[in-house]
């Protein structure tokens, strides 16, 4: 078991926009419903399952670290309401001053752990916004990863690549290094950023390439040395914080959320903005890979949104058709649909506080998204996004 958890809860996803924006980014939606696994997921948001994961892997007096933007704090506290009292003692919120990538979250929630403890702590970073299942099986992977992490590795967590893929990046395995026949743990030969066509292809056809799931373990004191070797420019900042006193903290709702940290705005400006990966993974030189034994899915367009959720009936908008086929509707207000087939609808009203959009799009074209997100950021209109 773990004696901590880190759980990365900012960003501001817009591959699912415009459900999906800074106000209400993607970790906060509805996720589909896993029907066909009940046991595995409780119903709620990505996030909610990402701390139904961290609370099953992490000793009964270890604490849940949740790493969030402060516009994000209102979304996590109302998440957090379904949780008992004895499993709210166990969070508390970090709200980020400003969004610098997931280093500076990772070396702060570290630092945060290293001044309250004083001690040597086992730690996993978990993301908010993916589907994992069975949970049973991602809290035996975490186990073997929990060793490797005690053991004065890096862990990470690779998944077996379901085809050449261009949207992730991969893992450079080695050699097998676990003795017990699951989960496998290889070395680390390199990690590799997200690829072309062509070189997803020479990955898939070598076998020994994984996808990179963004999820970490390590020991507090070796990742904080490996901060201060490979990304000083990261770490330093931070250095200065002393621990918290009570009075730095407020409760809303049960939860514990970190509002006063002194000196935490000024760290925050003076680290470096960058991945995790780039300023620690791919620079250290004692990382293992266990190769996931649960089923992972990033979700990552609408296409496949629509697909799990269609596949196991959710429904998320009401919606009036005649002649319409095919179609899947996301809405927060009422849709009629009229002779049409085949289309993703996303439609976002406003009333609720955020911007009002609308997404339309052929089924099997929502990769484009991105491209849509670019445009309004051309003509900056990003009060959109």
């Amino acid at each position: 078991m773990f004696n901590d958890c880190i759980i990365m809860a900012g960003g501001s996803g817009t591959r699912l926009w415009p459900a999906s924006n800074s106000m209400m980014p993607k970790q906060f939606l509805p996720m589909p419903s896993l029907s066909a696994e009940p046991e595995a997921i409780a119903a709620g948001s990505f996030f909610n399952a990402a701390v139904e994961r961290a609370l099953k892997v992490v000793d009964e007096d270890g604490r849940v670290i949740i790493v969030a933007g402060h516009s994000h704090a209102a979304h996590i506290v109302r998440a957090c309401e379904r949780y008992s009292p004895k499993e709210l003692k166990r969070l508390v919120l970090i709200p980020e001053p400003d969004a610098r990538d997931t280093a500076p979250a990772i070396a702060c929630a570290v630092n945060y752990i290293d001044r309250i403890s004083g001690e040597e702590r086992k730690v996993l970073v978990l993301t908010s916004d993916h589907i994992i299942t069975p949970l049973e099986k991602f809290v035996l992977d975490a186990a073997a990863a929990e060793a490797f992490a005690s053991a004065g590795k890096l862990a990470v967590f690779g998944i077996e690549p379901r085809g050449p893929e261009t949207g992730y990046g991969y893992i450079e395995t080695g050699t097998l290094v676990s003795r017990a026949a699951e989960p496998q743990v290889f070395t680390v030969t390199s990690f590799r950023e997200k690829p072309d066509r062509k070189t997803a292809e020479s990955f898939l056809e070598a076998g020994n390439f994984f996808w990179n799931s963004g999820m970490f373990a390590f020991s507090s004191r070796f990742i904080l040395e490996e901060f201060r070797r490979g990304a000083p420019e990261v770490i330093r900042p931070f250095g200065k914080l002393r621990a918290p006193d009570e009075r730095s903290f407020t409760t809303e709702r049960g939860l514990r959320i970190l509002r006063e940290w002194p000196d935490l705005e000024e760290a925050y400006e003076k680290s470096e903005a960058v991945s995790f990966d780039y300023a620690i993974a791919e620079k250290c030189s004692s990382t293992v890979m266990v190769k996931a034994g649960f089923n992972w899915v990033d979700v990552g367009s609408w296409d496949e949104y629509a697909l799990l959720a269609g596949r196991y009936g959710t429904h998320h908008a009401e919606v009036y058709t005649h002649n319409a086929r095919e179609c899947f509707v996301d809405s927060d207000i009422p849709v009629a649909l009229i002779g049409v087939e085949d289309l993703i609808i996303s439609v976002r009203s406003g009333k609720n506080g955020g911007p009002g959009s609308v997404l339309i799009a052929k089924k099997g074209e929502t990769q484009h998204v991105r491209d849509i997100v670019e445009q309004i950021r051309a003509k900056d209109r990003n009060e959109l996004l």
